[in-house]
């Protein structure tokens, strides 16, 4: 609906009562107990989907009444099947109805998984976190120590996608493209990944700023890591639980971009979300003045892309695209590039991506990073992470580089070119862990090979040669050791130097110090450590892990050692040393081995293998022979290897390493020897070793001798039966002379071992091979080797008997590398003869009289398949069936019975089971049972009922037949395609009835109805059954007799005119008035023959008609149809049918109804063009105006001469140009030339008449072109304060403006700011062109400056015209330690009607780290408030100041609070400016609140000025009887605020007389006796009003004119009307008289007021002064008394000077007092920041008794470190947090009635009676706590804790108490002074029950509270503060009453009393001879002055009072005198306190 009819339409509906609920298309705000929702109509249906949006109210409603609305709202029929989702495609049920937020977006879908048919804007908010001013001082990415930022702007992102994809199991994929090429659109980079995805919402709460993963809530936000989990510990933490803040992606996207385009999609949604934002939209809802924290999230269907049109952004299209084959993904598209950062991403492609490589090293390559050497790559779930960086410019080829593929980065470097590592971890604070590791680069031949920085080889040539020697020769050089790595990314601006036990200071022993030099290292820290939020620097890492309690471990293995990290350290850069930086040289190199023969397993692996060494000039080869030294015995053998310790690939240098020998000779030793490589003869001869080994060559086992004494011999490849025995075997062992031997002979070396002989028999199945035997036989000395007969041989298959030689010990068959003699037979084992046998599966179901196979397997005795013999005869027995087969056949082992058949009968056709025994004679087991079960056989007949074989059906039913298809047993029977099909014959057009029996094998036949065509007689029918697939059954015929149907057949409709009726045809068009009614409709039926049919209730209830749902039931049986509708638009044709349907026929009848146009009745206009026109340019387009009927229906009668009963009208609207004309072709109006008057650029109306009929359009009017400049939410003319290094307040925003101050929405104009080169600012300003709202945005600076002023100019360039713009003084400050601002909370929603209440605004003063200070003089800090906009950083003179209220119970320490505090009367903007007075010099602002006070309810009709008291006549000349000529009258509240400014009604104007007799009342003009005017938005125009002719009047009477307001819509309001007097005369020349007198009246009224305003201001600020001087004389006095209690003596002469002195002397002595050294807990304090969290336990308490302190801390040490918490969430949270291993206790959950009451008596003291005197001076444990806060929580926590224990002095004391107490009542645990315990129980003694000493309690002790002289001291100190305010207030308060009391008695003011006394008697003579009567005293306005009382002891006014009394109309500064208004000043700042409370109006 366009504009301007949607404003008639709302006009003329406004009184109509509406039968639909209210649907608004505006965003208004909904009321407390409302909830608006936002609903498209998704359904498939409807094509344009996202412009079908309603604006539905659910609050207060159920689910089923939300529905029904919907229906309404949508125009749905309540029986339409569709479901009401969210955005996430959650279905709204009855229980989630109530979830519903306000504002939220919903759908309506057919169906949850339904595709969307178009994209969908869903409405967010955004608004920042309150992190945003907590924690807003973070480093934004310019900040980057003179690297360049961008890589890391490029990390915040990589760092969301690693989180998003953390849950991967497979590939990780997160892609980054530079999309340079201008011709897919403007520069645009785009961060893609395949990770979960965002929800709707989860995309809202990422455009949160400050929205960190730990302060999301389910309720309020709902996070991409929503309900957030602390991931579990990792190596190297690489959790990928690095986006963290909800800061770093916001900041980067627009530190690299002007806009970013965020789209994503989860896997469990359907749709993809996209969220647009950009600094252009910012920037124009700012000037629009809309939330600009809010905006639309379109949801569309992936891969569509017909929202973009943008030439821009065609890149789009095919990033989209993609989305169709995508599970879930999110890909971030930045825009709007910054020029600088595109040439630095393409000529420095390498170096960032290098970057980028270093940052994610170990995420890419794993936590044990790159190691080209490492020969097992870590496989760990990291390495599947694919980051892949590409660019794409124009005419250029595409580089693509995947960061896993960088080798260069430093990381990389550092990992290949070192030696060793030396890993370390500490913890810190707990939960803080940092992993360390230090690598060694030793030096090789002549070089280091410490790596060289890429990045540091340019500056080296800046630093000088000294240094670069030092460089040169160290390695290291002055780099740092270790790189920072935080949840396993780089954080690359914090480095750490080195640790006290890794550093060059120390004195390391031998180890030269260049070996500290040649190391690096990297930390690993989890997320326990603070960064800042764009993760460029650590916060405190290097303070805290340097702190003198961090306690290092050594890691080795995976394991931590606690070993003294000095020492270990030591050692291994010690061996490091002597490893990696010798020179003996290992050659050949053969790979990497584990030895096992050493017993420390650290040292097992790994050791490189070499072939030889090069040592001493001699070079050593494996298999050379050598000779050992200094070993015992003395080896000779072969060199087998050289070993060398550590992970080496080649050639090497080192120290050390160890050679492998063979001992020879080998056969005889076997053994090889591992020695250093030191203890080598190298005097030995080769020959003399040769010689030694030939000698030692003695006997050795050679052959064996087998015999088998007891026959059943075993030869080579026997062939044996199963079950056939081996005989017993006999072996003899031989040597090479044939001696027969049963052990090794003797050796040197070792003692001899026997030997004996083992037998195996192995079967080689087709498995593999299994032992079956497997024997031991030894030599008895009398008997040889003997093993006995074998008869377990009896599976098939080849085998092996094995007998082998083997030793005692270790079974071993070889020898010094040499087998044992062994010999082998091998033979085979075949299967027996037939036994028995078994039945195989069959092969299909059996069928009755289908042949079968039974296959039969034969097997032997072992069950082993056999072949069959010939003879066999089966037999095949069955009881209940006759069971028959055709012989028997033969394969392979199988031996099968042929041609089986089986009949009899079956229960069903699913088949019957039956056991069929098979019998083979002549076996030893010849019988076997088969189980089957028997199916019906294959159809045999058909056989169908009823019986007979003639039948009667009528003509048109349906005939039902019931079929069986049987076998050839006479069973039901069924298979596939089984179809039974009936043909009728005999009549043309007969259906076919089918019927499927292949499930079951019976079934009904039956079909559609048999209907013959103009069947008027009998007639026969053939109906023949058949099975089409079963050709070999015969079919069956039956005849049918049909007779005709007496059914309708026939519908006709007609249209009654009179007694006529005419037919309406069927689809005949009938044209109708539209919005009319077609009635007199009838109908008739007839059947077959044309009888018509008589209309039964029963046929009735079957006739429908499709134009209404209900129908008269028995006006159908008369043949009567409903009335129809005709519908109300012309182009809605009206399709109207009757049917009747019943089981046999259906029947319609149809016709259209075509509407026509109606009566004109409504005036419509329409814009063709743009709704913009310029100041002094004509509108763009043309506005057609057409006339309608009362349904919208365009009237065509219209002709050309309408056009001159146009009428247009609008405010400012310019007619000069105006041009109207008539379009025939449309029969529309035509308006041109629309102009207006150059004014203030806004929204103007047009107005169209034509007759009675208007209409309305809205055009906006806009600024000319550019002509100057200014600046947004800066004061151009006052300094600006900045920080030096600090960023500004807000952006540096240009905006251009017309020659009339219009802002210029005037796009691409260049601004450059123009400064001196002394200021810096960062980032480089540079020249920016206007968007297009005509502004230019340099964003926030960071100024560097000299102190003190500094200016920047401002200058654009437009059509080669230079505008020069405001010229910003800035005024740079250092930053100081000291007080850096003010925190201010308020109510930003609350509403501010004039002379009501302030909020309550909370203050906080907030030091460098951002939290409130807690010592700050409440006195210090003020609120500041004057009118009109802030003034820059400085203070108006005339601002109101007012002081903080006194806290209330409860509130936030550190807070100071203003409340009720006075709203000004007058409306209007207001600033309020909190200070905070640092000393008497230097003070902080807070940020200045722009307050927007509105008038108040209103009350009274007054004028803008009042007007003077007219004088008329009755004459005719209208001049004198004119009383107003212009007045404008508006409706103020009781403030003169002017209100109702939306409020529309009228003025009645009517004449009265003051005096009741006066009956002549003078009429206006048309003789009448009142006059209406118009009051249009709380305004009313008075002109014109003039008397009427000779009207009546009392001549020289007064009258007055009384102005009534009546508005409609303040009925309940009673307004106040205006009255003016006049004077009335019948004579011109009295006229004119009467007028001069009344001119002096009225003048000397206005001095009369002024004056008493004066005086009775004067009085009243005396009367305050008089009162503060009392108030300040009492305090002054009350605080002396309270010092000279305290023993302060007080000075009498220089009060103040001495009073400063002694504030000095004491507050030294309590500083004193501080630093005295006394016991302090030294246990880490409790997080803060949570207020339900009091603290741990040591930290709630404090003791004086130092031994008492002792025992108790020491009897509650378990309990120490527990924290307290109010409440068990809080417990919860802080158990979650720490993982589980901090203790907590919550109050909530103590069970308050077992605690022991705090004050109650000792034991021994009862009934108050002592039982006896005690000894020890026995007291409770618990009354010696002193507890500084909290106390009831804490008697609460120690009352549990310590219940009733009691503290002696000492164990006999103690013992001799309990003794006395059990006898009357239970004693409780009892602890003594010096340290020893008795439990409840009576146990005591041994060390669990004695205390340490304080030292062994290691500071987990009560502290010991501070003396009291320090409280006393403080007192003191306060008191004389708070005395010398008080003295110094009492003399200037003094001071100002005396001079305000002068100036009262000044001959001034005594001469301005004179001159009032004198103008109040000149009134009363003018008003005698206008003939008024005085004693009434009022002026036209009602104002009554009051009366001035001069005397002294006047009553105090309160400060509303003396303002309500100074209120007018008019200024009198002129009747004040200068000390009147130093004063006025001064008391208002001293007395706007002593109001602080005022009752709210009822």
């Amino acid at each position: 609906m366009e504009a301007g009819s949607g404003n008639h339409s709302s006009k003329n509906s406004m009184n109509k009562p509406s039968l639909f609920p209210v649907v608004s298309q505006d965003a208004a705000g909904p009321s407390p107990l409302s909830r608006t929702v936002f609903v498209f109509d998704c359904r498939l249906e409807r094509s344009n989907a996202g412009g079908n949006e309603k604006k539905v109210e659910s609050g207060g409603i159920s689910f089923l009444e939300f529905r029904k609305t919907v229906c309404q709202v949508f125009g749905i029929a309540p029986e339409e099947n569709f479901v009401i989702t969210t955005t996430a495609r959650k279905s709204i049920t009855d229980h989630s109805f109530g979830e519903i937020q306000d504002g939220s977006t919903l759908y309506l879908l057919q169906s949850v998984d339904q595709i969307l048919p178009s994209a969908i804007r869903e409405r967010i908010e955004f608004l920042p976190h309150y992190d945003t001013l907590v924690k807003s001082g973070m480093y934004e990415y310019y900040a980057s120590e003179g690297q360049k930022s961008l890589p890391f702007a490029f990390a915040e992102l990589i760092d969301n996608s690693l989180s998003a994809t953390s849950h991967i199991s497979g590939v990780r994929s997160i892609d980054l493209r530079c999309l340079f090429d201008e011709s897919q659109g403007k520069p645009a980079i785009a961060v893609i990944d395949n990770g979960r995805g965002m929800t709707s919402k989860q995309l809202n709460n990422w455009a949160v700023y400050r929205l960190s993963k730990f302060t999301r809530r389910d309720q309020e936000f709902e996070s991409d890591h929503s309900g957030y989990v602390r991931p579990a510990p990792v190596a190297r933490s690489l959790n990928s639980d690095i986006s963290y803040f909800g800061v770093g992606g916001k900041q980067a996207v627009f530190y690299i971009g002007q806009a970013t385009r965020m789209i994503s999609k989860p896997a469990s949604s359907l749709d993809a979300h996209e969220l647009l934002l950009s600094k252009e939209d910012f920037e124009k809802k700012e000037k629009n003045k809309e939330a600009i924290y809010s905006g639309f999230i379109r949801n569309r269907k992936p891969g569509d892309s017909s929202h973009i049109t943008s030439d821009d952004e065609r890149f789009l299209h095919s990033l989209v695209k993609e989305e169709k084959n995508k599970e879930s993904f999110t890909a971030v598209v930045i825009t709007g590039i910054h020029t600088d950062h595109m040439q630095y991403l393409k000529n420095n492609f390498h170096l960032w991506t290098r970057e980028l490589a270093h940052v994610y090293h170990y995420y890419i390559h794993g936590p044990k990073g790159n190691d080209a050497k490492a020969s097992v790559k870590d496989t760990g779930p990291v390495q599947k992470i694919d980051i892949q960086i590409s660019m794409f410019e124009k005419g250029k080829v595409p580089k693509v580089i995947n960061l896993r593929d960088v080798k260069d980065d430093m990381q990389t470097l550092y990992n290949s070119s070192s030696a060793d590592s030396f890993e370390f971890v500490t913890h810190v604070d707990g939960d803080g862990v940092v992993e360390g590791v230090i690598r060694y680069h030793p030096f090789l031949y002549d070089r280091e090979t410490y790596p060289e920085d890429p990045i540091g080889l340019s500056s080296k040539s800046d630093e000088d040669d000294d240094d670069s020697m030092l460089s040169e020769k160290g390695g290291r050089g002055k780099r740092p050791i270790f790189e920072c790595f935080w949840n396993g990314r780089l954080i690359p601006y914090t480095t750490v130097e080195d640790f006290e036990w890794c550093s060059t200071s120390k004195k390391r022993g031998p180890i030269p110090e260049e070996c500290l030099n040649r190391i690096s290292g990297v930390l690993f820290t989890n997320d326990k450590f603070e960064v800042s939020t764009n993760k460029l620097t650590f916060m405190d890492l290097e303070l805290r892990l340097k702190d003198k309690d961090t306690i290092f471990t050594r890691v080795i293995n995976g394991q931590e050692q606690r070993v003294k990290i000095y020492r270990e350290f030591a050692l291994w850069l010690k061996e490091c040393h002597e490893k990696f930086d010798k020179q003996i040289k290992f050659s050949g190199f053969k790979g990497i081995m584990t030895r096992t023969d050493i017993a420390a397993k650290r040292m097992q692996s790994p050791w490189a293998i070499f072939t030889s060494v090069e040592w001493d000039g001699k070079t050593y080869k494996a298999g050379q022979m050598v000779k050992t030294t200094k070993t015992a015995p003395i080896l000779y053998g072969s060199i087998v290897r050289f070993l060398l310790y550590g992970d080496h690939d080649g050639d090497i240098y080192a120290t050390g390493g160890v050679v492998q020998i063979a001992v020879e000779p080998q056969a005889l030793y076997d053994e090889v020897k591992t020695i250093p490589i030191s203890k080598l003869d190298r005097n030995a001869v080769v020959s003399i070793i040769k010689k030694y080994v030939e000698d030692e060559m003695a006997r050795l086992p050679d052959r064996l001798s087998v015999t088998w004494p007891e026959g059943e011999e075993l030869n080579q490849n026997d062939i044996r039966s199963a079950g056939t025995p081996i005989g017993a075997i006999r072996i003899e062992i031989l040597n090479k002379k044939g001696e027969a031997m049963q052990k090794l002979p003797g050796t040197s070396h070792s003692g001899s071992k026997k030997l004996l002989v083992e037998l195996k028999v192995i079967w080689h199945s087709s498995n593999g091979d299994k032992e079956i035997t497997s024997h031991i036989s030894q030599h008895g000395g009398k008997w040889p080797y003997w093993f006995k007969k074998m008869e377990n041989i009896n599976k098939l298959g080849k085998y092996t008997l094995k007998l082998q030689t083997v030793l005692n010990e270790s079974n071993a068959d070889t020898y010094a590398g040499r087998p044992l003699p062994s010999l082998k037979f091998e033979f085979s084992v075949i299967e027996g003869k037939a036994e028995k046998f078994s039945v195989g599966t069959l092969d299909a179901p059996v069928r009755v009289g289908v042949p079968f196979n039974i296959p039969l397997e034969l097997l032997d005795e072992f069950g082993h398949p056999t072949h069959p013999t010939l003879d066999i005869k089966p037999v095949l027995e069955c009881s209940a069936l006759d069971v028959s087969h055709n012989g028997t056949m033969t394969k392979k082992n199988n031996f099968i019975i042929k041609g089986v058949k089986a009949k009899g009968p079956v229960n069903n056709y699913q088949g019957k089971n039956y056991i069929v025994k098979v019998i083979l004679p002549g076996l030893k087991e010849d019988t076997q049972v088969l189980k089957m079960r028997l199916m019906p056989g294959p159809p045999h007949t058909l056989k169908v009922k009823p019986d007979s074989e003639k039948l009667i059906f009528e003509n048109g039913t349906a005939f039902p037949f019931q079929v069986e298809v049987l076998d050839e047993a006479g069973n039901i029977t069924a298979q596939p395609k089984l179809v039974v099909n009936c043909k009728f014959l005999g009549a043309p057009n007969l259906p076919v009835y089918a019927v499927d029996c292949s499930n079951t094998g019976t079934g009904i036949l039956t079909g559609p109805v048999v209907h013959a065509l103009k069947l008027e007689k009998d007639q026969y029918v053939t109906a023949i059954f058949e099975i089409p697939s079963c050709k070999g059954v015969l079919p069956i015929e039956k005849t049918i007799k049909l007779l005709p149907s007496t059914r309708a057949a026939k519908l006709q409709i007609f249209s009654l005119e009179g007694q006529k009726a005419i037919e309406i045809k069927h689809q005949d068009e009938i044209s109708w008035t539209a919005g009319d009614s077609l009635q007199n409709l009838i109908f008739k039926m007839y059947d077959e023959g044309d009888r018509e049919i008589i209309v039964t209730p029963a046929l009735a209830e079957k006739i429908k008609a499709n134009w209404t749902p209900n129908i008269n039931k028995e006006h159908l049986v008369k043949g009567l149809l409903p009335d129809v509708k005709v519908p109300s638009a012309v182009k809605d044709v009206r399709y109207c049918q009757v049917s009747f349907q019943d089981d046999h026929a259906s029947l319609e009848s149809a016709f259209s109804i075509k509407p026509i146009a109606d009566e004109p009745k409504l005036l419509k206009a329409s814009l063709k063009g743009v709704y913009n026109v310029k100041m002094g340019e004509e509108l763009q387009g043309e506005i057609q105006l057409e006339l309608t009927d009362q349904f919208g229906n365009k009237i065509q009668t219209l002709t050309s001469t309408c056009v001159n009963s146009l009428g247009i009208s609008s405010d400012g609207l310019d007619k000069s140009s105006l041009k109207v004309s008539w379009q025939e072709n449309t029969k529309t109006i035509l308006v041109q030339g629309i102009k207006f008057i150059p004014g203030a650029p806004g929204s103007k109306e047009l107005c169209f008449a034509w007759r009675e009929f208007a209409e309305y359009i809205r055009v906006n009017l806009m600024a000319g072109p550019p002509a100057q400049i200014s600046l947004v939410d800066w004061p151009a003319d006052e300094p600006v304060t900045v920080v030096n290094g600090k960023e500004l307040d807000k952006p540096f925003i240009v905006q251009l403006c017309d020659q009339w101050g219009n802002p210029s929405p005037e796009p691409l104009v260049k601004v450059s700011l123009v400064k001196r080169n002394n200021i810096k600012i960062m980032p480089v300003p540079q020249v920016l062109k206007t968007d297009a709202n005509g502004r230019a945005d340099f964003g926030v600076f960071t100024i560097v400056a000299p102190r003190g002023e500094n200016k920047l100019e401002i200058r654009a360039t437009f059509n080669k015209v230079v505008l020069e713009g405001p010229v910003v003084n800035l005024n740079v400050i250092p930053d100081q330690n000291k007080p850096v601002g003010l925190s201010v909370d308020y109510d930003k929603k609350a509403s501010f009607p004039a002379g009501g209440f302030l909020t309550v605004f909370m203050v906080s003063v907030l030091s460098e780290d951002g939290n409130a200070m807690r010592n700050v003089n409440p006195a210090a800090i003020t609120m500041r408030m004057w009118k009109g906009q802030g003034h820059g950083s400085r203070l108006p003179a005339t601002a109101t100041v007012l002081n903080c209220n006194k806290p209330k119970e409860n509130e936030k320490e550190g807070c100071f609070y203003f409340r009720d505090k006075v709203i000004p009367d007058r409306a209007g903007v207001y600033t309020i400016q909190f200070v905070y007075m640092v000393d008497k010099i230097n003070m902080l602002c807070s940020d200045q609140i722009s307050l927007n006070v509105v008038p108040n309810e209103p009350v009274k009709l007054i004028p803008d000025e009042q007007p003077p008291t007219p004088v008329v006549s009755n004459i005719r000349a209208i001049a004198s009887r004119t009383l107003v000529q212009s007045l404008t009258l508006k409706i103020m509240d009781e403030y003169n605020n002017p209100t109702c400014t939306d409020l529309d009604g009228k003025v009645v104007v009517t004449i009265k007389s003051p005096n009741r007799n006066v009956t002549e009342i003078p009429q206006f003009q048309g003789k009448v006796k009142s006059v209406e005017f118009k009051l249009f938005k709380g305004s009313a125009e008075i002109s014109n009003l003039i008397l009427a002719e000779n009207s009546l009047g009392v001549d020289g009477t007064e009258y007055i004119l009384h102005f009534d307001p009546v508005i409609p819509d303040l009925k309940d309001t009673t307004l106040t009307a205006f009255q003016l007097c006049f004077m009335f005369s019948n004579d011109f020349k009295k006229q004119q008289q009467m007028t001069a007198l009344t001119r002096e009246k009225d003048q000397i009224s206005q001095s009369i007021v002024a004056y008493k305003s004066l005086f009775d201001t004067t009085n009243q600020l005396v009367g305050e002064m008089k009162c503060q001087a009392q108030d300040a004389s009492v305090k002054e006095a009350q605080l002396k008394t309270e010092l000279n209690k305290l023993k302060v003596e007080i000075p009498q002469v220089n009060v103040v000077q001495q009073i400063e002195e002694m504030i000095k002397q004491k507050s030294a002595e309590r500083e004193q007092i501080l630093k005295e050294p006394r016991r302090t807990c030294t246990i880490p304090m409790a997080p803060k920041g949570n207020p339900d969290v009091l603290g741990k336990i040591a930290h709630l308490a404090q003791i004086e008794n130092s031994e008492a302190a002792k025992v108790i801390s020491w009897h509650l040490a378990s309990d120490m470190d527990c924290v307290v918490t109010l409440t068990t969430d809080s417990a919860r949270q802080i158990f979650k947090d720490t993982q589980g291993r901090q203790q907590v206790l919550p109050l909530d959950s103590i069970y308050m009635k077992n605690l022991p009451q705090w004050n109650r008596p000792l034991p021994h003291l009862r009934n108050g009676k002592c039982h006896f005197e005690p000894m020890g001076n026995p007291v409770f444990a618990r009354d010696l706590l002193i507890f500084p806060e909290n106390v009831k929580h804490c008697q609460t926590v120690f009352g549990m804790l310590l219940g009733d224990t009691i503290i002696l002095d000492d164990l006999d004391a103690s013992n001799s108490y309990r003794k006395e107490v059990v006898k009357i009542t239970h004693c409780p645990t009892l602890l003594t002074r010096q340290g020893d315990r008795i439990r409840s129980n009576g146990k005591f003694g041994g060390l669990q029950n004695k205390a340490p000493s304080m030292d062994k309690l290691r500071g987990m002790v009560f502290g010991s509270p501070l003396p009291p002289m320090y409280y006393t001291l403080g007192t003191q100190i306060d008191l004389l503060q708070q005395y010398r305010t008080a003295v110094i207030k009492l003399g200037n308060v003094k001071e100002e009453l005396d001079l305000q009391l002068n100036y009262l008695h000044s001959p001034e003011m005594l001469q301005k009393r004179d001159e009032l006394f004198s103008q109040e008697k000149q009134l009363k003579d003018i008003e005698k001879k206008l003939g008024m009567t005085p004693a009434r005293g009022t002026n036209g306005s009602g104002f009554k002055p009051k009366v001035l009382d001069m005397a002294d002891g006047s009553p105090i006014c309160t400060k509303r009072t003396r303002r309500d009394n100074s209120r007018k109309t008019f200024c009198s500064d002129e009747w004040i005198s200068p000390p009147l208004k130093k004063l006025h000043m001064t008391s208002e700042s001293e007395t706007s306190d002593s109001v602080v409370k005022k009752k709210r109006k009822t």
